[in-house]
Order: C-alpha cells, then structure tokens, then sequence
C-alpha cells in the first residue's frame, strides 16, 4: 500500500504552485473535516480561492495523480490509511454564496449550505425549496447525487450545473444533461461542480414558513443530528424503507468499536466518540449482511466512503460474493 506523502506530491506539482491564491495542505487530517470525525490523512489538500484558482491548480496536477473533490464532509467516510493524491475542498468564501438571479431562480455555489438555498427560497416567497432545509450537506453534494427529502427532491429544481473538468474546462449541464434518478446522477465523475442555477414557484411566505418548521420538527425528533453522523447510511431499495429493514435486522443500537447504529434512527450510524473509519465501514457491512440475511434485500451504500485501508485492516463487502 502507497503510503500518503504530501511534500513530495506538494514538489510534483512544480513552481506554478506560486501562483495559486488557495491554500495547500500536505498530509491533511481528514477527521478535522468530516461529519464522521475519522478518518486517515489526505496526501495533498487545495482550498481553492475561486473557480479561477481552481482552474490554474488544475492544470498543474499531472493526469496520473488521483484527484477527488468533498463539499462539508456529511456524507464522506474516509479511510484510516489516508487519501492518495489531491483532495480538492472547495471554500466558504469562493463557493458559498447564494443569490436571487431571477424571477423565482436562485444561485447557489457548491459548498452553500442546502439550509441556506431554503432560507433564500423563504425570504423571497419561492416556492420548491422547503425540503432542503432538512438536509445536512452542500449544495455540490446535492447536485451530485440528487438528494431530497420529505418528497422533494434537487431534480425538481435545477435548472442547470456548472462545472470544471480535470483538465480547467468550463462546463454548463442542464437538467437533462445531469441524467438524474434516485440518489444519483450521470454527470461524469470527473467534473467539479461550482454553482448551480435553481427555480422555484411563487408561494405564500407564511405556508413555506410551516412546511419549513415541520422539516425542522421532524429532524430534530427522529434524526441524531448532535452526534458525529453522515446522514443516511444506506439508499432505501425500492418499495422498502432502509431503516426497517435495519430494525426488522435486529440491528438498532447495534456497536462496532466506537462505530453505533443510531438508537434513534437506525439508518444513521455515529461515531459514538473513538470511532475509527474502520469501526464504521466494519459495521456497515456487518449491517448489510444481517439485513439480507433477513430479507433477501440488499442495501446500497448511500455514504461516500473514500480512502485506503490501514494494512491488516481491510474491510471486504460482506456481499461482495453476492454481487458478484
């Protein structure tokens, strides 16, 4: 196994390096950024200043090292062994704004939170945006892989996607071009989404208000949202809610090291507070295999799980000779 060695790759890039804005970390310590608070370290970490910045860095990075992007990290378990290659973390400041652009439309950059597209939608009496004030995440996560909530879903309302390519190439996708379905999208893995377009309806300031506050109510009393968690671990297969299956699996509350299925809702697993990436991938798979052991169902990953494994800690998919 490779192991992680920022300054060298650091050196690999060359002296372009100096023109960059952004800011590099070598050997990045990922549980620093992710909900999960685990996690091994990332080779080298760019926080680009702008889509600009992000453009000029990318174009220095040579075409064999692995390069990924994470938004806020809800969703994102990374691995003890570390991240080989670059992991690109957009910025508050150069990707977080959100702008009323139109009659109902909204502009929002990758790494705005999704709560605040909600909160722009209400003040601005648009309708179509409630769902995402339940959602923990970025709105690049969102594009990404069409998360919804409470029946709506990011499909509904984007209107289009820019982008930029592994190679500094500008991209503009419209919803047709993102081939969105449940949980996902077609878009090629390798573009970085900076900012979306959105548009929503006219609607009562007052009724938005409420189905927001019923968001709200609903998170807060069935969701572990104070505790180290991704958000949903597993998509729910067609037909069928993923927790129930996890609880008809006997598997609420059930621990693997400092790894927990959430008491409160069983399709959130947590970080109980010494978790180690691990302890959490051990205990997904390990939940995976009762729940089709029990319902002949087998559940999808819905986090992102990145990274190497530590050597003699590696975790094979349960159902990997299902799936076969």
């Amino acid at each position: 196994m490779k192991q992680v060695d920022g300054l060298k790759l650091l050196e690999k890039l060359g002296p372009g390096v100096e023109a960059l804005r952004g800011r590099l970390t070598p050997d990045a310590p990922m549980d620093r950024v992710t909900w999960f608070r685990a996690g091994g370290l990332a080779e080298l970490m760019f926080q680009p200043h702008d889509e600009d910045d992000l453009i000029t860095f990318l174009k220095l990075v040579p075409e064999d090292v692995p390069l990924i992007v994470t938004g806020v990290g809800s969703n994102l378990l990374v691995r003890d062994g570390g991240i080989p290659g670059v992991v690109v973390r957009l910025s508050a400041k150069g990707f977080g704004d959100v702008e009323l652009v139109g009659e109902n439309r909204i502009k929002a950059g990758a790494i705005c939170p999704d709560k605040n597209i909600a909160a722009m939608a209400l003040d601005h009496s648009i309708g179509g945006f409630e769902f995402f004030y339940g959602i923990p995440g970025s709105i690049g996560g969102a594009l990404r892989m069409n998360a919804g909530a409470n029946g709506g879903e990011t499909k509904d309302r984007v209107v289009e996607v820019h982008a930029v390519d592994r190679q500094g190439n500008r991209h503009v996708l419209s919803n047709t071009d993102m081939g969105y379905s449940y949980r996902k999208s077609t878009a090629p893995a390798d573009l970085i989404f900076t900012y979306g377009i959105f548009e929503g309806y006219t609607r009562d300031k007052a009724a938005i208000r409420a189905d927001m506050d019923a968001v709200r109510q609903h998170r807060e009393t069935v969701q572990p949202i104070r505790e180290k968690t991704g958000g949903s671990t597993f998509k729910n297969p067609e037909g069928h809610s993923a927790w129930k299956l996890i609880d008809e699996a006997g598997c609420r509350g059930v621990m693997i090291g400092g790894a927990q299925m959430s008491p409160m809702h069983c399709n959130f697993m947590i970080n109980t507070g010494q978790a180690t990436g691990y302890d959490l991938e051990y205990l997904g798979e390990m939940v995976r295999q009762r729940v089709y052991e029990t319902s002949n169902i087998m559940l999808e990953w819905e986090i992102k799980r990145l990274g190497q494994f530590m050597p003699g800690r590696e975790v094979k998919p349960f159902m990997g000779e299902l799936t076969a």
